[in-house]
């Protein structure tokens, strides 16, 4: 099943945890239109933009799956089919996370994006969520501290690459 014209549904589900577990990671036909929409208002964008293939490393987790997400909140955006994370290292288009991250911050409308785990300024992944009805456009980073995530604000002078 195709959410958008380079986003399908077998992206957004597949985990190599459920798997693992034997846990059915199959959304809601409610979380599926989520996706629909977080397909066309933040994946196709980037997609358009830069051109190449993006890869979602996490789409959706049901409860079950989240339960076992070491430091997922229990009202993640994931778990309502509102968030995808963004994971361009390793794959030969040169897209970067930092570049997606950056782009969308500056371009389009979402509840949330954060910048995860910069190791040396540079984004281990990018977090976006989307939901139509919260669109408030909240840039966090996300840091281990104490062995834990820490969400702080993002001001724009922070040294991420560019």
């Amino acid at each position: 099943m195709k959410l958008s014209e380079h986003l399908a549904l077998s992206e957004v589900i597949r985990s190599e945890s459920a798997k693992r577990h034997g846990i059915s990671n199959m959304p809601t036909a409610e979380h599926i239109e989520n996706f629909k929409k977080l397909a066309e208002n933040v994946f196709e964008p980037i997609r358009n933009h830069f051109r190449v293939p993006v890869h979602v490393s996490s789409g959706y987790r049901s409860a079950e799956l989240n339960a076992l997400t070491p430091g997922a909140s229990k009202t993640s955006d994931h778990t309502k089919g509102c968030a995808i994370d963004l994971d361009q290292d390793g794959h030969a288009h040169g897209l970067t996370n930092n570049e997606v991250f950056h782009w969308a911050v500056k371009n389009l409308k979402t509840k949330q994006i954060i910048a995860e785990y910069p190791v040396d300024g540079i984004l281990s992944w990018v977090h976006i969520s989307y939901d139509e009805n919260n669109l408030k456009n909240e840039v966090l980073i996300c840091v281990k501290k104490d062995g834990k995530p820490h969400y702080l604000p993002y001001k724009g002078n922070e040294k991420l690459v560019k």
